[in-house]
């Protein structure tokens, strides 16, 4: 799966239409600078089910555009950082912390993630459709939130835009007409959605339906079999995927996984699950200060907590999804928390302290909302 949809960002990234999604959306709503962080923001939504590189999606993607925009107003990180480029560059990586959570391939420990939860929890699935009906609300709620904070605590200099309109659309004048590989990878991506969203009645896991899409993509030549085996990233995380999925299944094998629980749930005997919760989450969460990779964060703790919180009293699904999200949410703490911090912190345009400062005030909007919108609608869905 984690293969397949890197194959699915190449597609967006080699035909053009991940920028051509981005510049149309820019067209309409680019007169202000709030207006164009909203703009990058459904960019980055619109492209998400089918980039499971966070880092390909920001960074591969809608960087480049971020950092057009902020020469273009001549905010540079030298000449002007605050006019409107460091907003910008902000407010884009934050919103892509966010969208990080809100589908199983939007980000590539999210299938991991699946799979540590059905090894600690027997029984437990969690499908693309449920985890995309789960994300929605709170995630909706926090991408129309957190631009906005930003814009309020971290304001850009310049306020109206009107000149961005009219660079998407030069820059959409450029790209022509929709090319044969942009249309063959967008009926593919629809065509996909769908069978996603659909899987519990087509019976089609993620997995399946990924391959299918690679391979309407090979057979119609969108991607050639080089742009496959030339994908170094892709293959680099099927390797590191792989063999955290089977250190993880061993470790739940030999019992290393109960046994932690065992002792861990000792220490909150007598304490509330809701509480229990509550103190792992927080746990996990700010633990992220001490990782420098979303995987191996996971991979260290997911299923450990996972346990604990089921141990403890906690429903299986709201503890497998709270945990899941906050794997997303973590990643706005620091300059080094994933792949497309490291790339819009190192554009310059923000200092260290205020990355971790506004990361740090925008964690604290994130938990506020997932943690009471978010177990109010899975309770709605009837997942716990």
């Amino acid at each position: 799966l984690i293969v397949a949809a890197f194959l699915f960002a190449k597609g967006f990234i080699k035909t053009g239409l991940g920028r051509r999604i981005a510049y149309n959306i820019m067209s309409v709503l680019g007169g202000s600078t709030l207006k164009l962080s909203y703009a990058l923001m459904l960019s980055d939504v619109a492209i998400a089910p089918a980039t499971p590189s966070n880092t390909a999606r920001a960074g591969g993607i809608l960087f480049p555009i971020v950092q057009g925009l902020a020469v273009a107003f001549n905010s540079t990180p030298e000449n002007g950082p605050r006019k409107i480029g460091a907003y910008l560059m902000l407010s884009t990586f934050q919103v892509n912390c966010i969208t990080s959570t809100m589908f199983l391939t939007a980000m590539a420990p999210n299938p991991l993630i699946a799979s540590l939860a059905a090894k600690t929890i027997p029984g437990l699935e969690l499908t693309w459709g449920m985890w995309a009906a789960a994300a929605s609300v709170p995630a909706i709620l926090s991408l129309i939130t957190i631009p906005y904070l930003l814009y309020k605590i971290y304001p850009p200099e310049i306020k109206n835009t009107p000149e961005a309109k009219q660079i998407a659309l030069d820059e959409l004048g450029k790209m022509g007409s929709l090319s044969r590989g942009e249309r063959v990878v967008s009926i593919v991506f629809i065509l996909c959605l769908i069978l996603w969203a659909t899987s519990s009645m087509t019976k089609l896991n993620a997995t399946n339906v990924a391959m299918l899409g690679v391979t309407i993509m090979l057979w119609t030549n969108a991607l050639t079999w080089n742009d496959v085996i030339e994908d170094r990233a892709a293959w680099d995380a099927m390797i590191w995927m792989g063999t955290l999925v089977c250190f993880a299944g061993f470790l739940s094998k030999f019992g290393l996984i109960v046994l932690f629980a065992k002792i861990v749930s000792a220490s909150l005997v007598g304490v509330p699950w809701l509480v229990a919760l509550l103190i792992l989450l927080l746990v996990y969460m700010y633990s992220h200060y001490f990782f420098a990779s979303t995987s191996a964060h996971v991979t260290a703790m997911y299923a450990a907590f996972l346990a604990v919180a089921v141990a403890a009293g906690a429903p299986p699904y709201l503890a497998a999804l709270t945990l899941a999200f906050f794997s997303g949410l973590y990643c706005g703490l620091t300059h080094y928390g994933n792949g497309p911090a490291s790339i819009y912190f190192g554009s310059g345009y923000i200092p260290q302290g205020t990355f971790w400062k506004m990361g740090f005030i925008v964690s604290l909007v994130n938990v506020s909302i997932w943690l009471t919108v978010g177990p109010g609608w899975w309770k709605i869905l009837g997942l716990w």
